[in-house]
């Protein structure tokens, strides 16, 4: 049974019409980079929950999380109607082992999101524990819109910060956008396009791939790494190449 503390909201950043972040303050117990959270609110009566990562580094305490409404959510559409000052509840605890302790030794660390699943990669970036073991980090985060990369500015923060060590990659499926390439993650996998754009090259023997978001898209990219890499899904009782969360 998930125990309840109640948080404030503290700052509400409205990136587009459906995309936001919450910032809130709220007495959780320590998290792990990666780890997710659980929000709800009492909804006509009903307490509502969902999942959501977080964002923030786990030294940070301002703790963030980043959202898209969904219309017809039973959760969403309050959530996004929520002001500063307004509360909601929070489990003290986080959960979840999309975690860097969880990735084995690699030269060649591959995160992949999209959508709203950027999340878990930028609090494992803020923090910073645990990255020296791998030579290189490649950040992907693939949107539908140019105006849905919303920590783009905080992505190319982090690549200043890691002065070689990270490279970062953008997508969009619906545009052409600069700097972005254009498609969906496993077609330009496929094509080569991907690998061409970071300057690194995705194989089994030097990769680890960290697959986040859209359920289709981690199908998909897992399907084509198994078929055309020879990657399989890591396991602790069988060491792999491939560890994915899916988002909803």
């Amino acid at each position: 049974m998930a125990e309840w503390v109640t948080g404030t909201i503290s700052h509400i950043e409205r990136w587009t019409e459906n995309l936001f972040s919450i910032r809130l303050k709220a007495p959780i117990s320590n998290f792990t980079a990666g780890q997710f959270a659980k929000l709800a609110l009492d909804v006509h009566g009903e307490k509502v929950q969902r999942a959501y990562s977080y964002v923030n580094a786990p030294s940070d305490d301002r703790l963030e999380f980043y959202l898209v409404t969904v219309p017809e959510g039973k959760l969403s559409p309050s959530l996004h109607a929520l002001q500063e000052g307004d509360s909601l509840f929070v489990t003290q605890e986080a959960a979840g082992f999309f975690v860097l302790e969880e990735i084995p030794h690699c030269e060649t660390l591959w995160m992949l999101a999209t959508g709203t699943a950027i999340g878990p990669y930028l609090s494992i970036l803020q923090e910073g524990r645990d990255l020296e073991r791998f030579q290189h980090i490649i950040l992907v985060h693939a949107a539908r819109f140019a105006h849905d990369l919303s920590y783009l500015p905080l992505m190319q923060e982090l690549q200043r910060r890691y002065a070689g060590k990270l490279t970062i990659q953008t997508i969009v499926s619906r545009e052409n956008a600069e700097g972005s390439l254009t498609g969906r993650v496993p077609a330009l996998i496929q094509n080569g396009s991907l690998e061409a754009a970071v300057g690194h090259k995705l194989t089994a023997e030097n990769s680890h791939v960290m697959l986040c978001g859209n359920p289709q898209m981690v199908r998909d990219t897992q399907q084509l790494l198994k078929e055309q890499r020879e990657m399989r899904k890591h396991l602790r009782r069988k060491p792999g190449h491939i560890t994915s969360e899916q988002y909803w």
